[in-house]
């Protein structure tokens, strides 16, 4: 079997939507007060991805040591991994709170994906020594992180998750004809087209604000949210907040900004062009 006929089969394993369905609604409830922190909106970036790298390198060094440093290497080891064990936790923390807003095939993987990782969490943390057992258990870790980090990098290589889903939308760099200006109400999020990307217009007086209407996050429809008194709208499936005037992400989880179009009247049709 190809391990990513592995990965196929486990997109499909239904039986594990009523667990990670209610696991997902309890990681959201926990963590809601500070999304935003987790989800690395403050960062431009997600924190997931850059937590990791601390946690694999310690084990993974531990590991080569056990197996190529001998007694000299055995004093490094524990350390290590205790430095490796303590870095995990905030990993596993912002990890969770990414796969609870996923759905479907993606939150299936990675709720397998949690549980080999939690696993080689705990050998780690059991193997906190230097015997023939304890260097076992960190060999079996490893491959157990291992395990994790393939299905890791498939929930974002072949399923896109935590992706800007921006990447590949069109961008007029021209002005380019999006909407009558008659149909744009006052205060209304308002769906357009232009050169086939899909924008976000919102009128306030004579000031015309243009965002990409697709949520960098997960690809939600901006149009659909709401518009507050600090005009920013929020994004209907998962809670992101952008502001108007700039696309900065306010509020997590998004963490990329919305693409920012500038927005003219030109003989009664409202025509935008990507911001510089």
């Amino acid at each position: 079997m190809r391990p990513r006929d592995l990965t196929d089969k486990l997109e499909g394993l239904e039986v594990l939507d009523g667990l990670s369905d209610r696991l997902a609604g309890a990681v959201n409830s926990a963590v809601a007060p500070v999304k935003t922190l987790l989800s690395g909106t403050w960062l431009d970036h997600p924190l997931h991805p850059a937590l990791v790298s601390t946690p694999l390198g310690c084990w993974s060094g531990a590991v080569i040591l056990d197996l190529l440093g001998g007694e000299a290497g055995y004093a490094a080891v524990r350390p290590m991994v205790a430095l490796g064990t303590l870095a995990a936790l905030p990993a596993a923390i912002t990890g969770l709170s990414d796969w609870a807003d996923s759905y479907g095939p993606e939150r299936r993987v990675g709720l397998v994906h949690a549980a080999v990782n939690i696993t080689g969490l705990t050998l780690f943390a059991l193997s906190l020594g230097n015997g023939r057992r304890a260097r076992r258990l960190r060999l079996l870790g490893l491959m157990a992180v291992g395990t994790g980090g393939y299905l890791g990098g498939h929930l974002t290589y072949a399923r896109g998750l935590g992706v800007d889903h921006q990447i590949l939308v069109e961008r007029p760099t021209e002005w380019t004809d999006a909407l009558d200006a008659e149909s744009l109400a006052e205060a209304t999020p308002t769906l357009a087209e232009a050169g086939g990307a899909r924008v976000l217009l919102y009128r306030r007086g004579s000031q015309i604000y243009a965002l990409s209407d697709v949520c960098p996050h997960a690809a939600g429809p901006l149009h659909e949210g709401e518009v507050d008194d600090d005009l920013c709208v929020t994004c209907p499936w998962h809670g992101s907040r952008f502001r108007l005037s700039d696309g900065r992400a306010v509020h997590g989880p998004a963490s990329a900004p919305a693409v920012v179009y500038e927005a003219r009247v030109r003989d009664g049709r409202v025509e935008v062009r990507a911001a510089p």
